[in-house]
């Protein structure tokens, strides 16, 4: 059984009391003609007003539960409303010929001047929008690991909390940092910029960073400590590693902040080569006698 009414408000017909209120709030701000500019914006405000109305009343979304859209003679609610509203006929009258009771009108009249009619509780849509949008910079190590950051905003100061894993481009809501409006104060909307890291380079939710493995490591193998942004490590280095090589840490990238996996670790190696005045005498000479490659200079 079709049940078009459902779809009008983007619910599912189990949606709760509080659901389908919750949805209705956030279309009629979006589309309220104050606000929304476009042509089919009216008729579908006038749309999502009468779904409303009969889903938001018990008795009326028994009977439409009871009978879904065969209640419009078949006809989803978009076009029996289309034709209704195009016809000149009156919709509310139609409606409540159907489901009985009152109705709170639908005519342009009614939020023409910026109210919403007979939907009572509606008229702080007429407000301004009082959400701030600022830019903040954050530090890379803060955005990988999360923590907060000290923030000044139209004189006064506060610390913001800035989640594990916020990248680039994000952008973080502040509840009621924002504007004010007649005892209201909207959001503060922070768009996200991630300073550069002298150590490490961010690659989706892996890390990069290049390590120094001394040469007689990079040769014959060896462990290194190497310090991360969580903790110290130890790096198991096999024999014969090469400059550039890579090696994979497991789950030590950045927390995803939807799935909440993480990332890895990727450390590059830069082989450490001693100065040759550096070395023992005799290390030196059979070393200058003994390696492969390159004539005597």
């Amino acid at each position: 059984m079709s049940k078009s009414l459902y779809e009008t408000l983007g619910v599912s017909p189990n949606a709760s009391a509080d659901e389908i209120k919750k949805a209705y709030r956030k279309l009629a701000r979006k589309y309220h003609p104050d606000i929304c500019k476009e042509p089919e914006c009216e008729e579908k405000f006038k749309e999502i007003n009468a779904a409303y109305e009969i889903l938001s009343d018990p008795e009326k979304r028994k009977q439409y539960d009871q009978y879904g859209d065969a209640m419009f003679g078949g006809q989803n609610f978009h076009d029996f409303a289309q034709q209704n509203f195009q016809g000149g006929v009156d919709l509310d009258e139609i409606l409540r010929s159907i489901f009985g009771g009152g109705f709170g009108g639908f005519g342009g009249a009614e939020y023409s001047r910026g109210g919403f009619g007979g939907f009572g509780g509606f008229e702080e849509y007429a407000q301004p929008n009082l959400d701030l949008q600022a830019k903040i910079t954050i530090p890379f190590r803060t955005a990988v690991l999360g923590g907060t950051h000290s923030l000044s905003i139209n004189g006064e100061t506060f610390d913001v909390r800035i989640p594990a894993g916020v990248k680039n481009g994000d952008t973080l809501r502040i509840r009621g940092k924002g504007k004010s409006y007649k005892g209201r104060r909207g959001d503060l909307l922070l768009k996200v910029e991630v300073a550069p890291d002298p150590e490490y380079e961010r690659v989706g939710n892996d890390l990069y960073k290049t390590i120094d493995i001394p040469l007689k490591v990079a040769i014959f193998g060896g462990k290194v400590k190497v310090p991360t942004l969580e903790k110290e490590i130890t790096l198991k280095v096999p024999k014969n590693t090469k400059c550039n090589q890579k090696f994979r840490v497991r789950g030590m990238g950045v927390i995803d902040r939807k799935t909440k996996e993480k990332g890895d670790l990727y450390l590059r190696a830069n082989i450490v080569l001693p100065k040759a005045e550096e070395l023992d005498p005799e290390l030196a000479k059979m070393m200058q006698e003994k390696l492969p490659g390159g004539e005597d200079a």
